[in-house]
């Protein structure tokens, strides 16, 4: 079985901290929730447990959580 295709999230920059992303696309409810959920490693970018909620996300990079995978877009 084949996953979806990530969905675009327009961030209208060049970058933005995972936890930032995670509460703008509407994934979290809060930076707590966030930090809760990258520090227990349920976050992945690009395909890779990612545990620091400080990473630059650059244009391109894909987030999945959940079951929903996401792309930064400028």
């Amino acid at each position: 079985m084949t996953s979806p295709a990530p969905q675009d999230v327009l961030i209208g920059s060049d970058s933005i901290r995972l936890s930032a992303f995670l509460k703008f696309a509407g994934i979290v409810d809060s930076g707590g929730d966030a930090k809760e959920a990258i520090i227990d490693g349920y976050v992945k970018v690009n395909g890779e447990v990612e545990r620091q909620r400080g990473r630059q996300l650059q244009v391109g990079d894909v987030v999945t959580f959940e079951g929903q995978s996401l792309r930064v877009q400028p």
